[in-house]
This record gives structure tokens, sequence and C-alpha cells, in this order.
């Protein structure tokens, strides 16, 4: 008799002990997400905006970050701006300054003649033309960005407005990167203009070599052109260099 009382003792704390088990919640590992680390990050500008609406459509089409580069006081400044700004693109100005080629220049140029009180009165306009600019970068200026002193004219305007500079590096004496650091604003610099040549596999090829420099350095920024041929290539290759790993930023993300 006392055998069978511990024997069904015995199974009654067994049962209990089952039914605790069960009911009792068991703590499962966290599942720890690896951190996406990408092969270097790659900056695309868009030059140019602001001569007409064609190519909109196209950006429409493109998902990753583009930096768009607006020209000032021309007939569609303001409107592509605030559409360029409805697709998610960041927008700069695009600021006319003199090349020491003979081109024909945009009206309200930046010229070495002038004084600082012509200066900010261009750079003023200008930014009221572009609306949602982010920062500025030079339209041509290999003239002007070899002058410290019209640089740092633009640059401390521009650091005050909380803006950054992005030089188009036209020049390879080009002191915009010693200004930046003096007047503390926030800079970048141009690594390769990707539409030198209108053609398809040749723009292809520079967006390679972007991705490449991208890999190597880190941090890359090409420039291309509000054209078709331009925006076709980006719409078709950014989505492979970023299923291999690249990361697409704005210009605002590679200053320094």
């Amino acid at each position: 008799m006392k055998n069978r009382f511990l024997f069904f003792s015995l199974i009654i704390l067994i049962f209990f002990i089952f039914i605790a088990l069960i009911l009792i919640p068991v703590k499962k590992k966290p599942i720890v997400k690896k951190a996406f680390v990408s092969k270097g990050e790659i900056a695309i500008v868009i030059d140019d905006w602001g001569y007409h609406l064609d190519n909109l459509s196209i950006i429409e089409g493109i998902k990753q970050p583009l930096t768009c580069a607006v020209l000032p006081n021309l007939k569609n400044s303001a409107l592509v701006a605030q559409d360029l700004n409805k697709l998610k693109c960041e927008i700069i100005l695009h600021l006319p300054m003199q090349p020491k080629e003979k081109f024909r220049l945009e009206s309200n140029t930046i010229t070495l003649d002038m004084d600082s009180q012509q200066i900010l009165g261009i750079l003023n306009r200008d930014l009221a033309s572009v609306i949602f600019a982010k920062g500025l970068s030079n339209h041509m200026g290999s003239a002007i960005t070899e002058n410290e002193q019209i640089t740092s004219i633009i640059m401390t305007e521009a650091k005050r407005r909380k803006l950054y500079f992005l030089d188009s590096f036209v020049t390879a004496k080009s002191i915009c990167k010693k200004t930046a650091k003096k007047t503390g604003i926030k800079f970048a610099q141009r690594n390769i203009f990707l539409d030198n040549q209108n053609d398809l596999e040749y723009i292809k090829g520079q967006i390679v070599k972007l991705k490449n420099l991208a890999g190597k350095y880190g941090t890359a920024i090409g420039i291309g052109h509000d054209r078709k041929i331009t925006l076709l290539a980006l719409k078709e290759m950014l989505p492979q260099l970023e299923s291999q790993g690249y990361k697409f930023v704005f210009v605002s993300e590679a200053t320094r």
C-alpha cells in the first residue's frame, strides 16, 4: 500500500512538472540582425537644372538619393526646385561664377571685378530664386575658385546661412578646400564628372569609376548634368550598385 502511494505521488509530481514546463515560457535568444556595412558611399549630383522641365519624369523613377544643382533666375528655376524637392531630391544653388575661358555667361555671374557688396547681392538674389537650397556649388568658375578673397566672401555668407559648399573642382588650382577650412563651412569636392562625353557607354564607365573610388576611399562624389542620356544611365546602374553593397547619400551627408 505504501509503495502504491509513493508510486502515485511520483506520477502526480511528474505530471505537475510536465505541466509547469509547458506553461512557463522559454526565453528565446534575441535575433540579432547584422548591421549593414556598405562598400562605400556615393553622392550623385545633377547640375544645370532650370533651363527646362523635360527630365523630371526620369527622376521619378530613380529611387536613390540625388542632389540637384539648380541655376538661379531662369524661367523654370523656382518651379523645378519645387518639383525636385517633392521628389525627395536635395536642392543646392548652382552659383554662376566667372571661368578663365571665354564662355557665354549666365546673367548676374560673379566676376573678378566685383566688390563684396555686389557679390553678396547676387548671392542673396540667387538663393531667393532657388528655394529649398541646402548648399551651393560653382557653375563654371575656374577663375573665381582660384581667388581666395571672393571664395571667402561667398563661403562666409553661406556658412552664416547654414549652407554647405560643394566645389565642382573645375580647376586643379582651386583654393576652395583651403578657404572652406579657414571659414569653417561644411565642404565637399567633386571626384568625377560623369558625362563629359554625351555617350551612354562612356557615362556607364564613369559611374563604374565612381563606384571604385567609393570602394577605395569610403566616399566619392560624381557630377552629371540634366540630360536624358545621363539620367537614364543612372536609372539603370544605381540599383545595380546598390545591390552590390554601395550606399547612396546626399552631398550634405558627404561633407566634412
